[in-house]
């Protein structure tokens, strides 16, 4: 492909809080087959938004250079997003590609696991490292309503089970908790995976975007959610696995093995966040709140180098600011707009 070998640059870059770049979230496609109310709901997602055409997404072999000048700037995790990262053709063959980066890369996808099953062999075989699925109840007309009626819970159940024959373990099962839509089912998602080895994450109900109709009376605090897990199961705090981990860890005391917490409304984790994301149609966002992204499409096809892209992204990244999360509560509504999630991953 010609771009396998980073380019590393002398210094890597920092923002203006100190901050370095080490995670980029890749989205492969804008399109997703669900539409979960904290995301796409079917009834408020800008019926007149045009996904973005072939043309305009990234191909494979652009990501492929992007991520190789994002790994010489000092990115140690690559993750594949949407959308629904599984709608883009051939997916393995960005995985094999993006495996072949020098260096120690961690390359993981996220997914609704809907599509999951039958593909999960060859990117085992291309190189994938690590998978996280979104299961957000195990009720089956809980998990329909928070799929926005597309879902099968069944099915992501069974994507599960082949994701563990191919030799991925332990997953990550990512829940989005809504209060009165499912937060009484979270438990019962505890109590299915308690022993399995897997890593079932609750993740807050966020603002992100402008259509999912956000309230902050339907998010749950973890620390309510953490206290009804607790007077079950009791639980035992767990230090982070690295800087800038966002789920806070624990175990179950009685050894049933661990689950996390992403508190971004509660417990914002700003302060040392590193993560940037790649939109499909090859702008750079450096937060998930952003309202704009950087164009690195253009440049890349109008013929910058490597060093140019480089150049860029540092620039970029030396400049960035953001802590939406520490700061959303003194926010007016006009300061509110933000890309949509399904544009950028989560």
């Amino acid at each position: 492909m010609g771009h396998s070998i980073p380019l590393v640059l002398n210094t890597a870059p920092r923002d203006v809080r100190g901050r370095p770049l080490t995670d980029l979230r890749i989205s492969v496609i804008d399109r997703c087959n669900f539409r979960c109310p904290y995301c796409m709901p079917e009834d408020d997602y800008p019926r007149d938004h045009e996904f973005l055409s072939k043309a305009e997404r990234l191909r494979f072999e652009e990501i492929e250079r992007l991520a190789c000048i994002f790994v010489g700037l000092g990115v140690r995790k690559l993750r594949l997003t949407g959308g629904e990262p599984l709608l883009r053709r051939d997916l393995h063959e960005l995985v094999r590609q993006l495996a072949l980066i020098p260096g120690s890369v961690d390359l993981a996808l996220t997914t609704n696991g809907s599509l999951l099953a039958e593909k999960v062999e060859s990117l085992r075989a291309a190189g994938l490292d690590r998978i996280t699925l979104s299961l957000d109840a195990l009720d089956p007309d809980i998990f329909r309503t928070m799929s926005g009626g597309r879902g099968d819970v069944d099915t992501v159940l069974a994507a599960i089970g082949a994701a563990e024959r191919a030799g991925f373990s332990p997953l990550k099962i990512n829940a989005v908790v809504m209060r009165g839509v499912n937060d009484v089912h979270a438990l019962g998602l505890i109590e299915h995976f308690r022993g399995t080895g897997h890593i079932v994450r609750f993740i807050e109900y966020m603002d992100v975007g402008t259509c999912n109709e956000w309230r902050r009376d339907l998010v749950v605090p973890s620390a309510e959610l953490r206290a009804r897990i607790d007077a079950r199961w009791p639980l035992v705090p767990l230090q982070a696995n690295y800087g800038g981990e966002v789920a806070q860890r624990y175990a179950f005391a009685d050894g049933g093995g661990e689950i996390g917490f992403i508190s971004s409304v509660s417990e914002p984790f700003c302060g040392d966040c590193s993560r940037a994301r790649l939109s499909a149609d090859g702008r750079l966002y450096t937060c998930l709140f952003a309202r704009s992204g950087h164009d690195l499409r253009g440049p890349m096809r109008a013929g910058a180098s490597d060093a140019e892209l480089a150049g860029l992204i540092g620039a970029v990244w030396n400049a960035r600011d953001d802590r939406y999360s520490e700061v959303r509560g003194s926010l007016r509504d006009g300061e509110r707009h933000r890309v949509e999630m399904y544009e950028i991953g989560g």
